[in-house]
């Protein structure tokens, strides 16, 4: 069984978070993209390179994703993926977006697209409502 867990920056070792993920909105819109190679949609993000803070691996992933050079990103919590007891931790990110760039060349991703809601063929189904779900809570208090 998978579960989603939320922490508060800093409650987690930053050595431990693997991965950045950015729910980002665009014209009122999030954005999702789609791997070259599946069919699904997915939230833009990735694992953390050796060297890298977690928030330059938001921005990067970002921009490899979406092609968006010229984004603020808020850091939303830090989320643990408990998948039987083994636990992965990353960043959620939120971002408004006012453009996306190319994608750029070499990129694993297909395309992107904007979305009003979830949409139904997610990657990562037992993942994404639960960031999409804590993202929005977050911006309903703002």
């Amino acid at each position: 069984m998978t579960r989603v867990i939320f922490k508060n920056p800093g409650e987690v070792a930053d050595e431990l978070l693997a991965f950045a993920v950015i729910m980002a909105r665009m014209d009122g819109r999030w954005i999702f993209c789609r791997h070259k190679k599946r069919t699904t949609w997915e939230i833009p993000g990735g694992h953390r390179e050796s060297g890298e803070t977690i928030a330059d691996t938001a921005r990067r992933e970002l921009w490899e994703e979406t092609g968006a050079d010229k984004a603020e990103l808020h850091p939303l919590c830090v989320y643990g993926v408990d998948r039987d007891g083994g636990i992965s931790y990353g960043m959620l990110f939120f971002a408004h977006l006012q453009v996306c760039g190319e994608i750029p060349p070499g990129s694993e991703i297909g395309e992107i697209r904007l979305f009003d809601s979830l949409p139904e063929d997610l990657t990562y189904p037992e993942i994404q409502p639960a960031l999409m779900a804590y993202t929005e809570k977050i911006l309903e208090k703002k």
